[in-house]
C-alpha cells in the first residue's frame, strides 16, 4: 500500500508544481517542442530520447524549485539568508537546466530546410489561426492564474 501511496504523494507534488507560473511556462515550451518534432521532424529513437529527458529535466528542477520553496518559506527569520541562498541556488539549477534545454534544441532542431517547411506549413489561414489560438491559450494558461490570485 505504501508503494501506491508514494504516487498520489508525487502526484501532490506535480499538482502543487503546476500552480507556479514558470512550471506552466516550461510545461507550455515542452508541449510546442515535441509538437514541432512530431510534426516537422523525423527523429531517431536516440534523439527522441534526448529531447524528451530534456523535457523532464527541466520540469523535474523546477518541481524541485516549487518544494524548496514552498519550505523556506515556512522557516523562520533567523536563518533568512541562509533560505535565501538555498533558494537562489535551486532557481539556479533551473536556469542551468533550461540554458541546456535550449542548446539541446539548438542541436536538435537547427535545419533551415525544416524551417522553410514550417513557414510554408503556416501559410494556410487555418493552421495558422490554430497556432495562434494554441499560442493564445499556453499564454493564458501561463499567465491568468497570477491575475486571478490578485
Amino acid at each position: 500500500m505504501k508503494f501506491f501511496k508514494s504516487f498520489y504523494y508525487a502526484g501532490r507534488g506535480i499538482v502543487t508544481a503546476l500552480g507556479q507560473r514558470n512550471f506552466r511556462f516550461h510545461l507550455c515550451a515542452a508541449a510546442f517542442v515535441i509538437f514541432f518534432a512530431a510534426r516537422f521532424y523525423s527523429f531517431s529513437a536516440e534523439r527522441w530520447a534526448i529531447l524528451v529527458m530534456t523535457c523532464a529535466a527541466v520540469l523535474a528542477f523546477e518541481t524541485v524549485n516549487t518544494g524548496i520553496e514552498r519550505l523556506a518559506d515556512k522557516v523562520t527569520e533567523e536563518n533568512s539568508h541562509r533560505i535565501k541562498l538555498a533558494k537562489d541556488c535551486a532557481a539556479g539549477a533551473v536556469l542551468i537546466a533550461a540554458i541546456g534545454a535550449v542548446a539541446v534544441g539548438i542541436a536538435l532542431f537547427w535545419n533551415k530546410d525544416v524551417f522553410g517547411l514550417i513557414l510554408l506549413y503556416f501559410t494556410e489561414p487555418a493552421r495558422l489561426a490554430a497556432l495562434i489560438l494554441a499560442i493564445a491559450a499556453a499564454w493564458g494558461f501561463v499567465f491568468l492564474p497570477e491575475y486571478w490570485k490578485k
